[in-house]
């Protein structure tokens, strides 16, 4: 994952240093179109100041190659080779632009303050040369002047914010990413873990109370323990498949979903619970997020009533109805010690409400422990023969 961004991260500066290239040198043909009248026809000042000027436009555009780097130091120097070039040439080309683009980019960058001291400047310098007497800059120039610095800076500001929002919305989807992750390896984790535990922990108390008998229990309960850590790692898989850099073959086994249902209640059948799964309303295929959610609240609860409620039985109820289903695990425990279900209730109701769905938990009908989520989804929509 970390050379995966290193390249996009290449990539990105060689596109910004080419796109800044090509900035430059259009901007260098366009105002060298603007300022051909020094070189076409008789001149009306030595070559010398021709030359100069030509290289001050050359330096002025070749600086904006480096804009992103060093946004600041550019524009500073854009503005002082402007201000000598409108000094010493006789013809004023259109080499502003370059300036404008300078200024832009400071503010677009973040540097606000910069690029409004510079503009104040380049203001302030081009009003006291009206007022000692250039008649090249009329009061409504100036005037027009400040307007479009005002206006370049305000767009570079405008910029910078876009930036700034499209940054913090690319980190908080990375976030949530995160925390899905971390929901489905605790969910993953937690269930298959907790059945192994208490697998386990049956095989070596009944060898250790039935040395003589025991051992066809104790083997059952290892063929549990097995069939448990080939489901942990294929769902473990499934799970990290998304952190896969890019050209690493993509896991071959499907997302979790109600279709391995009875895979969860075999494995808690395995723990010692007696679990009946009973279905109810129309079957069709449901969309892969709200599978995947069902599939883990289901798989939450099971490990919670494993590991906290010293249940016999559980029902697992599936109701799916158009636009919603419905999920209930009810057991016969004697229900929850505070603080015993840790982050696990807390983590499938994140899961609901992130499909805009509602969890609720309390105690059953008839005892117990039962959890209730609803989660919405938008129905398939009919299709002709």
């Amino acid at each position: 994952m970390v050379s995966d961004a290193l390249s996009r991260l290449h990539r990105r500066l060689l596109t910004a240093r080419h796109s800044d290239t090509a900035l430059a040198v259009g901007l260098f043909v366009l105002i060298g179109l603007g300022s051909l009248r020094s070189l076409i026809g008789p001149s009306d000042e030595p070559w010398s100041a021709v030359v100069i000027s030509w290289l001050l436009i050359a330096a002025s555009c070749g600086a904006l190659r480096f804009r992103r780097q060093r946004p600041v130091a550019v524009a500073v120097f854009v503005l002082v080779a402007c201000a000598a070039y409108y000094l010493t040439s006789t013809y004023d080309g259109p080499l502003l632009v370059v300036a404008v683009v300078a200024l832009y980019t400071v503010a677009a960058e973040g540097h606000l303050t910069a690029a409004v001291t510079l503009g104040a400047v380049a203001v302030g310098s081009t009003a006291l040369g009206t007022l000692a007497g250039n008649d090249d800059v009329t009061g409504v120039a100036l005037f027009m002047l400040t307007g479009w610095i005002v206006g370049i800076v305000a767009l570079g500001r405008l910029r910078h914010n876009r930036l700034i929002y499209t940054r913090q919305v690319q980190r908080r989807a990375v976030s949530e990413e995160r925390l899905r992750i971390a929901r489905d390896l605790h969910d993953v984790i937690g269930h298959h873990i907790s059945l192994i535990n208490v697998q386990s922990s049956a095989a070596l108390r009944r060898l250790t109370r039935h040395p003589d008998t025991g051992a066809a229990q104790a083997e059952q309960a290892l063929a549990a323990i097995k069939d448990s850590s080939r489901e942990a790692l294929r769902d473990l898989r499934a799970t990290l498949g998304v952190l896969r850099q890019a050209g690493e073959s993509a896991p071959t086994a499907p997302a979790p979903g109600l279709a391995r249902i009875d895979d969860l209640a075999r494995s808690a059948r395995g723990a010692g619970l007696d679990v009946r799964v009973e279905s109810a309303g129309e079957r069709h295929a449901l969309p892969a997020e709200v599978d995947l959610a069902a599939y883990r609240i289901v798989q939450e609860s099971l490990t919670n009533v494993t590991r906290h409620a010293r249940a016999a039985a559980v029902v697992i109820r599936i109701d799916q109805r158009p636009g919603a289903l419905h999920v209930e695990i009810e057991d016969d425990g004697h229900g929850p010690t505070p603080g015993s279900h840790g982050t696990g209730i807390s983590g499938m109701r994140e899961r609901a409400r992130a499909l805009g769905g509602a969890l609720s938990t309390g105690p059953g009908v008839h005892g117990g422990f039962t959890v209730r989520a609803t989660l919405p989804y938008t129905p398939p929509t009919a299709t002709g023969p």
